[in-house]
């Protein structure tokens, strides 16, 4: 086996470890590792992405589940609208994008650079996220603005389509505002929100992209092992300064990729 196929799963097991250390965040490296470390096309790497993040998050969802955290009548009024817009953004506007997305002169934007850096940028995004200090909200009864909630919920669903990474940085501060909940219960209510919009819209991709079933679950597998680990090591590991170590090298990851892509 040669050396990047060996680092791709070591990083498929990073991905779980992060995920079970502290709740999240890992899925942000799976198309990185997918493309530079395997590499996978991009569009096809942030299909196979999709997979590995909704394989995962819906194996913290049920945990959570079982420890009665998820808001289930929340979660499916955000889920729909969700998962509506990954599935079509996956079968039909991925699929639809110019393999010369922009030029200017000899500076050429192809289709793959154009959804690397709207993924460097998503990760800077939830860089941020994760160095910020979140603040907790008082739980009080609220009315939800539907509509509001559907447009965010939509909106969240074309980001993950695109990029193939769960959205969980957007998906928990929206919870946490309009439906007024616990950042726990955020957190646990958003991992089954990604689980259903990250496999549906996978589903939009199957009849596009020829899919290494193979190879798919083995690297799935291992990411998986990797958050029974790492739950187990977040017993004896303090997880708030986890995440802002974490924070700190998805910014880097982030930047590298936007200098990587740019000067190809």
């Amino acid at each position: 086996m040669e050396i990047q196929y060996i680092l791709g799963y070591i990083g498929a097991l990073f991905i779980g470890l992060v995920l079970g250390l502290i709740g999240g965040g890992g899925s942000i490296l799976t198309v990185p590792i997918l493309v530079y470390f395997l590499g996978i096309n991009p569009i096809t790497a942030t299909a196979y992405s999709l997979f590995v993040v909704g394989s995962s998050a819906l194996v913290g969802a049920i945990k959570n589940i079982q420890k009665k955290l998820v808001d289930f009548k929340t979660a499916i009024v955000f889920a729909v609208p969700a998962f509506t817009a990954v599935f079509l953004t996956r079968k039909y506007l991925v699929p639809a994008i110019p393999e010369q997305f922009y030029k200017i002169d000899n500076f050429i934007i192809t289709k793959d650079i154009a959804i690397m850096l709207l993924f460097a940028v998503l990760m800077l995004l939830a860089s941020i996220s994760m160095l910020k200090s979140k603040k907790e909200v008082e739980k009080e009864d609220v009315n939800l603005n539907f509509v509001v909630f559907f447009f965010q919920a939509a909106f969240i669903g074309v980001l993950t389509g695109l990029v193939g990474a769960g959205g969980g940085f957007l998906i928990i501060p929206t919870l946490m505002f309009f439906a007024r909940m616990s950042i726990k219960n955020a957190v646990a209510t958003s991992l089954l929100i990604i689980a259903i919009n990250s496999l549906i819209g996978f589903i939009g991709d199957v009849q596009n992209i020829e899919i290494d079933w193979l190879f798919l679950l083995s690297f799935t597998s291992i990411s998986i092992i990797g958050i029974f680990i790492g739950t187990y090591l977040s017993k004896f590991i303090e997880g708030a300064k986890l995440k802002k170590g974490f924070g700190w090298f998805v910014l880097v990851m982030g930047i590298y990729i936007i200098f990587k892509e740019l000067t190809k």
